[in-house]
């Protein structure tokens, strides 16, 4: 048995203890001061912004196609690519009676933003006027990325802080940048790295200037890989993205997310019943999103419209710490197109398409869509190999 411990010695240590408790306390206190706490002079508006997009029974319209992309699509109804061509499609889109019941933000190229309907009210305008977010895509798209297996990265980080400032005098109160992981590829770390750290970056100087960003780092539906596959890959890309983005200071109350579901890869030769595909995509949300961020708005990647609608619904059949909605292009457009035609005396069915497909999703966000009354031609599948915007 140890020796009693005389009274002077039970003081003397506890004299030591105290002291190094005071010593350990001024060093956090110290620590602490170092530590610059600001709020960002846009934080409110960010927080708003977002949860006004992230809003019940509401999603996105994905109308950002580069001038290239809008061309083809254009050809494929045999209308020539110009300009006003170009307009004329985006105005019988923004101007849709009844869309911002539906829709909560458009994704805009920048030569829509600036562009007018024909009777000279900006688009920005018509949207505001139906509560719709104005957004803007600020990535300059996809260059190969050196000493790689086909991988590419995403540019546009030189002067996107002067850019994102003029969009924002133009209306613009969002911002998307689309990021690609190319799982037939590698993916290598390298890329999976680029692909974070650019969103990262992208995602600071957008809020620095007002823009809520959308997070995409999309993986693509290209590969025979299984829904495991995708599983891993996702929940890698996941984890380094939101890695960098805690390390550049990005306020997660004022982001937006679009990722993809988790599926096998296009030429797998498997199909997965949209069960499975809420049950893989919401596992790894769960395990990577904090609840922080207020929504979560999928991609459609090449899926059917209907395809992608059925998997919506069946990720809202349960309750999810986040807004769980879409931000789809082609599976929001492909019908409208083809039923516009170039022909204006077409334009009331196809915002009537517009709407369709809209309430569709917005059903499906709600966890009530049926699929009741959709055509054979929302079953078409619209996957393209190395899809670019």
């Amino acid at each position: 048995m140890a020796p009693a411990m005389s009274a002077a010695n039970r003081n003397f240590m506890g004299k030591r203890v105290v002291a190094r408790q005071a010593r350990a306390a001024r060093v956090a206190v110290n620590r602490r001061s170092t530590v610059a706490v600001k709020a960002g002079a846009y934080d409110e508006e960010l927080i708003a912004t977002a949860n006004t997009i992230a809003s019940k029974g509401r999603g996105i319209l994905a109308m950002d196609e580069s001038n290239g992309t809008c061309g083809k699509r254009l050809d494929s109804i045999g209308v020539e690519n110009t300009e006003d061509n170009r307009r004329a499609y985006r105005e019988l889109l923004v101007t849709t009676p009844g869309l911002g019941e539906y829709i909560s933000g458009a994704i805009m190229f920048e030569e829509t933003l600036y562009q007018s309907s024909k009777a000279g009210k900006p688009f920005v305008d018509c949207l505001k006027d139906q509560g719709i977010v104005p957004g803007i895509k600020v990535d300059k798209g996809l260059v190969p990325m050196a000493n790689s297996n086909g991988e590419s990265w995403c540019q546009g980080l030189d002067g996107l802080a002067e850019r994102c400032a003029e969009y924002y005098k133009q209306g613009a109160r969002f911002a998307k940048w689309r990021s690609v992981v190319n799982i037939t590829a590698g993916p290598t770390d390298k890329a999976l790295q680029d692909c974070a750290y650019g969103l990262a970056r992208y995602a600071a100087i957008a809020q620095d200037n007002g823009l809520v960003p959308i997070v995409e780092p999309e993986i693509l539906l290209d590969g025979e890989h299984d829904i495991d596959t995708t599983l891993e890959v996702a929940s890698r890309t996941w984890a380094q993205t939101f890695k960098y983005l805690a390390d550049q200071d990005v306020l997660f109350e004022g982001i937006l997310l679009k990722p993809s579901m988790v599926t096998p890869g296009a030429d797998s030769g498997t199909k997965c019943s949209p069960e499975t595909v809420a049950d893989y995509t919401l596992k790894m949300l769960n395990r990577r999103v904090p609840p922080a961020v207020p929504g979560i708005m999928f991609l459609s990647g090449g899926q059917s419209e209907l395809e992608s609608t059925l998997n919506l619904n069946a990720m809202n059949q349960t309750p999810n710490p986040w807004h769980v909605s879409f931000s789809y292009a082609r599976a929001l457009q492909n019908t409208v197109l083809k039923t516009w035609q170039g022909d204006e005396a077409n334009v009331d069915a196809a915002q009537t398409a517009l709407i369709g497909r809209a309430k569709a999703n917005s059903m499906a966000q709600l966890g009530q869509y049926t699929g009741d009354g959709e055509s054979a031609s929302a079953g078409e599948g619209m996957y393209e190999k190395g899809y670019t915007y």
